[in-house]
C-alpha cells in the first residue's frame, strides 16, 4: 500500500515537476501514438511564480487524507454532484471552431466515463475488476463562449484564459468547470490547473484535434479520453506513475508504475518496480492511447470526492 507522506509533499510536489520536464520533452518528441499532457510542467511554472501555492497545495492534500480516513466511500454531502462546464473556443480556423455538437460529445464522454458507463468499461481485467469505479459527477454543459483570434498557437502560460491576451477570461470560476478549445502547439495535447491554483487561470485546454468525438478529432485521440484524462487532474488526480521512476500517484489501489505507458500495451504489462506489480495501463492518468484507457479507481474516486465534500477546495462546484 502506498501511503500518503504529508510532510513530505513539497518535496513530491517539486520532484515531480523536474522529472515531469523531462518526461515532457521525452513526450513532445515522441511517436504519435502518445498522449502529451503539460499539467506538471505548468504546477512547476506555477509554484516558482507563487510560494504560498505549495502551502495550499498541502493544505489540500491534508483535508484529502482526513477525508479518506473519515468517509473512504464518499463525499460529506447529500446528493449528486454536478459541474457546470463552460467551453470557451479561440479559433483562427474553421476547423478550430469546433461546432456545439463536438463540444456536446466530449461533455457526453465526461458523463460516461466519470460514471463506469463507458462501453469499454467491459474491458478492465479480472486483477482491477474490484477497484474500478463508478465515480458519480454529472457534467453540464452551460454555455459556449467563442472569439476569433490570428493566433496560430497558444504555448501553455495561461494566455488563452486572459482577455487582455487575446484569449477568454474564465467565466465564474469559482462555481463553473472552464474549458479552453485553442491550438496549443509543441504536440501538446491538454494541460489542466490542480485544485489551489489562481482562480483567474482555474481549468482545463483542450486542443481542438482531440476534443470530444467527431469534427477535427483525430485518431488516436478522437474518443474524447484526453478531456478525462485532464479534467482528471482539474480533480486533484496525479499520473499514475507519479511523474517519477516508481513514483507515487497519492492513490493506495492504483499500482506502482515504473514510467508512463504509451501506445496500446499488451496486458499484462509488469512493472520493474518493487513487487513488479501488472500495471494499471488502461486507468485513465497513464498516457496510453484513448481506446486503451477505460477506468478509474476507488482510491482516484474517494480522492476526487474529497475536493467536492463540505470544507473542500472545490466545494462549491459541486450543485
Amino acid at each position: 500500500m502506498k501511503k500518503v507522506l504529508l510532510s513530505s509533499l513539497l518535496v513530491l510536489l517539486m520532484l515531480s515537476c523536474q522529472n515531469d520536464q523531462t518526461e515532457s520533452s521525452k513526450v513532445e518528441t515522441a511517436a504519435q501514438d502518445r498522449l502529451a499532457c503539460s499539467t506538471q510542467e505548468v504546477l512547476e511554472a506555477q509554484l516558482k511564480a507563487d510560494p504560498t501555492l505549495a502551502i495550499r497545495m498541502n493544505e489540500i492534500e491534508a483535508f484529502t487524507a482526513k477525508q479518506a480516513l473519515s468517509n473512504p466511500t464518499g463525499r460529506a454531502m447529500a446528493g449528486p454532484i454536478t459541474i457546470h462546464v463552460v467551453v470557451n473556443v479561440l479559433y483562427r480556423t474553421a476547423a478550430e471552431n469546433i461546432s456545439n455538437a463536438q463540444i456536446q460529445s466530449q461533455i457526453d464522454v465526461l458523463n460516461k466515463d466519470f460514471n463506469a458507463l463507458n462501453s469499454d468499461i467491459g474491458s478492465v481485467p479480472a486483477l482491477f475488476a474490484g477497484v474500478t469505479a463508478n465515480v458519480g459527477i454529472t457534467f453540464v454543459l452551460d454555455q459556449v463562449i467563442r472569439k476569433s483570434t490570428t493566433k496560430t498557437s497558444w504555448g501553455t502560460n495561461d494566455a488563452m484564459k486572459k482577455t487582455a491576451q487575446g484569449g477568454l477570461n474564465p467565466t465564474s470560476p469559482t462555481t463553473k468547470l472552464n474549458i479552453w478549445s485553442c491550438p496549443i502547439g509543441g504536440g501538446i495535447l491538454g494541460y489542466a490547473q490542480f485544485p489551489g491554483g489562481s482562480a483567474a487561470t482555474d481549468g482545463v485546454v483542450l486542443d481542438p484535434k482531440n476534443f470530444g468525438l467527431s469534427g477535427a478529432a483525430n485518431a488516436p485521440y478522437n474518443l474524447g479520453r484526453i478531456g478525462t484524462h485532464e479534467v482528471g487532474h482539474w480533480a486533484n488526480l496525479r499520473h499514475i506513475w507519479g511523474d517519477t521512476t516508481c513514483g507515487s500517484d497519492l492513490v493506495a489501489d492504483t499500482p506502482t508504475h515504473n514510467t508512463s505507458n504509451s501506445g496500446a500495451p499488451a496486458y499484462p504489462h509488469y512493472s520493474t518496480c518493487a513487487g513488479t506489480p501488472v500495471e494499471m495501463t488502461m486507468n485513465y492518468m497513464d498516457y496510453t492511447n484513448n481506446y486503451s484507457m477505460y477506468m478509474f479507481s476507488n482510491g482516484q474516486k474517494s480522492r476526487m470526492l474529497a475536493i467536492f465534500a463540505t470544507g473542500g477546495v472545490r466545494a462549491a462546484y459541486a450543485l
